[in-house]
This record gives structure tokens, C-alpha cells and sequence, in this order.
């Protein structure tokens, strides 16, 4: 699986590995910090939520633009220096009225240095493939690189969790997912009796011996800091990103080199395309574009509605078998299990097949004792059901390069293009697992107004919901940015993965109309609207696949 890469891409991977790590930090903890912090309604947050997520995917469109200009290392080394001040200034406890000001301010500059740093970076590991010799080898590097995204990812929300629990125990309290929004009601004066007999209770299940409005304000402003704090880990994160991209430039120095520089280089001009077919590879680029934008505005609800969900109907306590997954330990065992396992049998040695089998059982027999040793009941918080669709990510690489190998092999594996047509198939899937879950639940609207009414379902059904819409995303997103960099005509290669993540952009801020129907509508009906929006969006990808093909 790794064999035959080059030594570039693991770089460069490792480099992304550490950003995203930083960034899904935050993104785990970003929708509950806004109505802790701040009081926000589900629309209010929708709007900030989308409209952050929008600014950060649409911002490549201009880095790649000036990197097609100035060059691509030049905006990644600009982009992790801009993402840090603002990691930085996010990381600082303010009160609510300054500390608008600086969120808003600091949410801008990590949209323009993820602007700058993450397309140019994809643009140089699609660079390492231009050579002959690693050219059929483009899809397999993509899922490998996404593969390193999601290893950041996974351990994002645990990190979150511990330094948000480390912080309230400081202050001997704990998080309780109903305490935040109750606050605000008691402190703006619009709760109800019934919802003020179970702040009450909570007040004393957290042994808070003052008068209820203290411990309102005092349980908001230390839950916020505790988020201020888990943004700091982003700062830190990045710190490692940079180390390893400077320490580790050589392996790819080669690769960051624009079309302009290359002409300068070679004095010679670069192989044009013909006028015809550039715009047949543009209009094929944006008519994929057109399509995936419709899985991000489902996708990314796992950082809102998805997470409204595991906080408002999603049971708190895990106990038996459900308890493996929320513990990033056992996690990590099962990856290491995973590959160890795939070693075993692609190994080219006797020794290579001994020293894997050796691993499996390892990591087995130690993911048995660590269950063995959990309690017998677990608390979990809102965030930690994010960690699942990473893990799934990196556990399903292999099988999925193994899959596709093995249809290649074949001259049977399913182009770009196709799979990009059955990954919204089955996004539609997964919404579909959350919908039959959702049937019989009050509505939002009806929750907020009584405590009482809640019902709480198991967990298990958000985590089958992120598994197969992990099989989608596998099929869709690196195999996206691989088609991206292969057909983007050599000109305007940064442009046309600035223009992938634009249509993210526009996906993410349409993430915001799910949270605007987060409300009155009942539940399996919003997650019906996103099983139709990816049915209709699988259905035009089929109907346009041989233009697409005919440009893959």
C-alpha cells in the first residue's frame, strides 16, 4: 500500500496531518462554544457556523490563484503562520461583548491561511504524480493523503474533550450537555417553571452551593474558557506542522513549481492545450463541482445538526460492547490491528508476515485488556461522536485500496467520476440510518419549551450514520481532488483546486438551511431533505458520466 510512493508524499501528508488535527480541535467544539458563550439560537449558530465553514473552503480559490502567480510553498509557509495568530486570539478567554469582536476577527484570519496553505499543498502531492513513473499511482496517493487528514482528525474530539473536562474539574464541575442553554433562559428571564426545576437539579447534582444565578453565569464562563482552551491546542498543533514541512522540504522541493516558474526554469514554454480542450476539461471540472456541493451541505452537518442530535436526543452513558468506540485508545489498537492485519498477507517476506501477525495479535489481546479494564459505565460528551467518521476513514482505506487494486488489476475499477455518482448514493444511505432513528422524537421547538419531553435514543444510531457516509466520503472526496489535479489544465492548476474547495464553500453554507429547519420540523423529515438532495445529485452525475469520463 505504501510502497513504490514517494518519499514527498509522506511529508507533505504529515505536514496536513497536524493542520486538520488543529482545525477539527476546534470544529468539534466550535457549534457548543457559540450558545455556551454567547447564548446563540440553532438558526443564529447555523449562520455562523456555515458561513465560517464557507469562508474557509472558499479562500483556496484566491490562494491558489496567487499561487499559480508567486508559487505554491511560498502561500503554504504565509497560510500556517496566519492560521496560528488566529488559533491564538481564539484561545483567549474574553467576556462576551469584546469577545465577539475577536472570535469574528480570528475566524477570519484561519479562513484566509487555510485559504493559503491547504489547496497549494494538494496542488505539489499531485505534483509528485506528474512523473511517469508515479502517474497510475495518483488515486492510490489521494486516498492516502486523506487517509493522513483523518489520523489528525480522530484524536481531534478526545482532545477537546479531555482538555474541556481538565478545565471544568478545576473548578470541581462537570459538563452537562442541558446546563447551557438553561442558563441563558434563567438569565434572560425567559425559562419556565418546568425548565427551572431541572436546572435546579442539575445546580444540585453539581454540588453548586450558591444562589442559581451564579451558578448560571459561573458554569458559562467556565465552560467557556475550557473551549478557549481546546482551541489552544490548535496553536500547538500547528507548530508541528511546521516543523515537519520545513524539516522535510527537500523530499518535495521539486513538486513546488508552478507552470511560471517551470518556463523560467527550462526556457522553454510549457505544452499547451488547445483553446477546445481546456473548455471542455473546465466545464467538466465545474459540473463535478456542481454536484459534490450537495455532499458537503449533508456531510457537514456533523458539526451541527448532527451534533444538536448526539447533545438533545443521543443518550449520555454507553455501557457493554457500545463503550469501545468512545475511547480513543481502543480506537487507535483497532487501526494498528487493521494494518498490521493487511501486512500480514501483502508482505513479501517471511520475516515481514511474522513481525505483522506478531502486531495483529498484539494489538488484539491489548484492545481486549483495555476493555476488559473500562468501566462498566461511560459519560460521553457531544463532540466525541466526530472521532467515529475520522477512524472509519483510516480503518477503510486499505480495504477500499485493496478493493479498487484488485479491480484494476482487473481493468474493471470504476473511474473518478463514477465513483464521485455512487459516494452521493450513498450519502443518501446513511441520512436514511438517522431518519428511521429520528421517528417518534419531539421536535426541537417542543424540547426547548420542556426538558421533560426528552427522549434519548441509542448511539449507535449516529455511529452507523457515520460509517456509511464514511464510505461515501472515500468514494467522493480524495477521489475528487485526484480528478482535480489530473484534468485541471496545467495553467490554472491552483485555480481549479481553489475552485473544488469553492464548491465545498457553497456547500458548507448551505449547511446553514438544515440548521434553519432545526425547530418545528420533525426530525426525520430534515434528514429527509438532505436523502433527496443527494438522490437528485447522484442521479445528474450518472446522466453527464460520459463527458465526464471522456476528459478523466
Amino acid at each position: 500500500m505504501l510502497q513504490g510512493q514517494p518519499k514527498g508524499l509522506f511529508a507533505l501528508a504529515l505536514a496536513n496531518t497536524g493542520e486538520r488535527f488543529g482545525y477539527y480541535t476546534m470544529l468539534a467544539i466550535f457549534t457548543l462554544f457559540l450558545q455556551a458563550k454567547f447564548g446563540y439560537t440553532a438558526a443564529e449558530t447555523s449562520t455562523i457556523f456555515a458561513s465560517f465553514l464557507a469562508f474557509v473552503y472558499f479562500m483556496p480559490l484566491i490562494g491558489g490563484m496567487m499561487a499559480d502567480r508567486f508559487g505554491y510553498g511560498k502561500m503554504v509557509t504565509s497560510g500556517i503562520v496566519i492560521m496560528f495568530i488566529g488559533y491564538l486570539l481564539l484561545a483567549i478567554p474574553t467576556d462576551p461583548e469584546s469577545g465577539k469582536i475577536m472570535m469574528f476577527g480570528s475566524l477570519a484570519l484561519i479562513a484566509c491561511g487555510t485559504g493559503l496553505f491547504k489547496g497549494n499543498l494538494q496542488v505539489m502531492v499531485g505534483n509528485l504524480y506528474d512523473a511517469p513513473e508515479y502517474k497510475d499511482k495518483r488515486d492510490q496517493a489521494f486516498s492516502l493523503f486523506y487517509m493522513a487528514i483523518n489520523i489528525g482528525a480522530m484524536y481531534a474530539p478526545t482532545a477537546a474533550t479531555k482538555m474541556t473536562d481538565w478545565m471544568l474539574g478545576k473548578y470541581n464541575l462537570f459538563y452537562e450537555s442541558q446546563i447551557p442553554a438553561l442558563a441563558h433562559q434563567f438569565l434572560n428571564g425567559t425559562i419556565s417553571a418546568e425548565n427551572k426545576a431541572v436546572l435546579a437539579s442539575l445546580q444540585e447534582a453539581q454540588h453548586f452551593t450558591g444562589d442559581m444565578a451564579t451558578f448560571c453565569s459561573t458554569y458559562i464562563e467556565r465552560l467557556s474558557e475550557a473551549y478557549n482552551y481546546g482551541f489552544g491546542v490548535a496553536c500547538i498543533s500547528l507548530i508541528l506542522s511546521m516543523a515537519i514541512y520545513m524539516g522535510f522540504r527537500s523530499t518535495f522541493k521539486h513538486a513546488d513549481i508552478n507552470t511560471k516558474q517551470a518556463e523560467a526554469k527550462t526556457h522553454t514554454p510549457h505544452e499547451e492545450l488547445s483553446p477546445a480542450e481546456t473548455k471542455q476539461r473546465i466545464i467538466a471540472l465545474l459540473l463535478v463541482f456542481a454536484v459534490v456541493l450537495f455532499f458537503w451541505m449533508a456531510f457537514h452537518q456533523n458539526g451541527l445538526t448532527m451534533t444538536f442530535f448526539a447533545r438533545d436526543y443521543t443518550t449520555s452513558q454507553v455501557t457493554g460492547f457500545d463503550r469501545i468506540g468512545f475511547d480513543v485508545i481502543n480506537l487507535t489498537l483497532l487501526v494498528i490491528a487493521v494494518y498490521a492485519g493487511f501486512a500480514t498477507f501483502q508482505s513479501t517476506t517471511s520475516k515481514g508476515k511474522t513481525i505483522a501477525g506478531i502486531i495483529t495479535v498484539a494489538s488484539l489481546v491489548a484492545l481486549g485488556a483495555k476493555y476488559m479494564a473500562m468501566d462498566e459505565t461511560l459519560t460521553i460528551l457531544p463532540q466525541t461522536f466526530q472521532q467515529f467518521n475520522p477512524f472509519f476513514v483510516v480503518v477503510l482505506t486499505p480495504v477500499s485500496l485493496a478493493i479498487f487494486g484488485a479491480l484494476a488489476n482487473r481493468k474493471k475499477e470504476p473511474s473518478a467520476p463514477r465513483k464521485i455518482g455512487l459516494g452521493m448514493l450513498i450519502a443518501a444511505c446513511g441520512f436514511l440510518i438517522l431518519a428511521i432513528g429520528s421517528i417518534g422524537l419531539p421536535t426541537p421547538d417542543a424540547l426547548a419549551a420542556d426538558s421533560n419531553l426528552q427522549v434519548l435514543v441509542s448511539p449507535n444510531w449516529l455511529i452507523s450514520t457515520y460509517l456509511v457516509l464514511t464510505f461515501a466520503e472515500l468514494l467522493l472526496s480524495p477521489m475528487g481532488i485526484s480528478f482535480v489535479s489530473k484534468v485541471a489544465p496545467p495553467k490554472y492548476k491552483g485555480m481549479m483546486m481553489g475552485g473544488w474547495f469553492v464548491a465545498t464553500a457553497i456547500g458548507n453554507y448551505l449547511v446553514a438551511i438544515i440548521g434553519y429547519l432545526w425547530g418545528g420540523m420533525e426530525l426525520w423529515m430534515v434528514w429527509s431533505v438532505l436523502i433527496v438532495l443527494c438522490l437528485l445529485s447522484a442521479l445528474f452525475m450518472f446522466s453527464i458520466m460520459k463527458k465526464l469520463e471522456k476528459v478523466a
